[in-house]
């Protein structure tokens, strides 16, 4: 295959998450901590009970819509059922996001192969990112800190976009930020739905890094399937 151009997922790809479980109770934690010290007279109990209302709502309409709004949304919901009229764009909103976020950002690890394999890649090809999240300024920020946005021609986060892997549009609108047709593109990722069904569908070859066990009954077959980034060298050299 003619390849010009390689796009890769965020997430457990290039940089490694801690389980939710291990993080997100901390996270939230901390935001709930900020908003008491800013007027929000909420117990944790009710803030997180809510709050996880209002995120299972997003998450089970972004599965039909395709579409992802900044986690500000996400803050400024849960206040305001709790009877606080604060907008996405208040100050406590957005304190208060990026309070969760620099707390989310201590959970995350670099792949060590990832600088070597992007120099690499980056010297034959266009590298593209595309991520589903809703801190997109958190995403950008990881990317710096772990010396990794130099390598990308093109980084695309679903929460400045209002639309999330698997929709056609985010991976779109990435191909025609780099100036390559999806059939020179080759999509790199850990999920099978997001990362694979999607890519495909827009004409994409796809690369499965395998993080963790997957079910394999899915209709989803990946064109290559590798353990480590370091195995992408040699898929692509060979192709």
């Amino acid at each position: 295959m003619q390849v010009e151009a390689v796009l890769f997922d965020l997430f457990d790809t290039l940089l490694l998450l801690e389980k939710e479980e291990i993080y997100y109770g901390t996270c939230l934690k901390k935001t709930h901590e900020f908003l008491t010290k800013n007027g929000i007279a909420v117990s944790f109990n009710d803030f997180s009970k809510v709050y996880f209302d209002v995120r299972d709502k997003f998450y089970s309409e972004s599965r039909q819509t395709l579409e992802e709004p900044h986690f500000k949304v996400r803050i400024s919901q849960t206040l305001h059922k709790l009877g606080y009229e604060y907008e996405p764009s208040h100050p406590i909103v957005i304190n208060a996001t990026n309070v969760f976020a620099d707390e989310f950002m201590r959970y995350v690890t670099l792949d060590k192969e990832a600088p070597v394999v992007l120099r690499k890649l980056h010297e034959k090809y266009r590298l593209g990112l595309v991520s589903n999240f809703g801190l997109p300024e958190c995403g950008r920020k990881l990317l710096e800190i772990h010396g990794l946005s130099m390598f990308f021609d093109a980084v695309v986060i679903s929460g400045e976009i209002n639309q999330r892997k698997p929709s056609p549009k985010i991976f779109e609108r990435t191909l025609k930020a780099l100036k390559v047709t999806s059939s020179k593109a080759v999509f790199v990722g850990d999920m099978l739905d997001l990362d694979i069904r999607g890519p495909k569908n827009v004409g994409m070859k796809t690369v499965l890094i395998e993080r963790r066990p997957l079910k394999r009954d899915s209709d989803v077959k990946p064109d290559f399937t590798i353990k480590t980034l370091s195995e992408l060298l040699i898929i692509l050299k060979s192709s």
